[in-house]
């Protein structure tokens, strides 16, 4: 299979030295003006590569300043653990009933009195 292709290699290769050798020195000129504007051509970056150059170092500096901000300003979480996050989420779901004890906060239950007392009068006083 080689020798097929070498043969046509090799003919293909005498075929153009003899065009070579017998082309006129006016279309030698043009030829070589062609591929020296072709040349010059390829070396001149267009359009899109210009803006390509542009776009990826304010890309790179738009991607180090986001990452920058992220580090800067962490998101808060809750003390709590999650399951103490999401008893109190369900508390806030349905107000009826108390917190949970293990979620709440102990100062709540400090002064019980106070809270039946305004609970007992906090109605009559808001009728008034």
């Amino acid at each position: 299979m080689n020798a097929p292709d070498n043969d046509l290699e090799r003919r293909a290769r005498e075929l153009y030295r003899e065009a070579a050798h017998r082309i006129d020195p006016a279309t030698a000129a043009r030829l070589r003006a062609a591929r020296r504007t072709a040349l010059d051509q390829s070396d001149r970056p267009s359009l899109a590569q210009r803006l390509l150059q542009l776009l990826l170092p304010a890309g790179a500096f738009a991607a180090i300043a986001l990452a920058a901000l992220m580090l800067s300003s962490p998101v808060e979480r809750p003390l709590g653990s999650p399951a103490g996050l999401r008893s109190a989420v369900a508390t806030d779901a349905d107000g009826d009933l108390p917190p949970d004890a293990a979620a709440a906060d102990p100062a709540l239950y400090q002064n019980m009195e106070f809270y039946g007392w305004l609970a007992k009068n906090g109605e009559s006083q808001a009728s008034r």
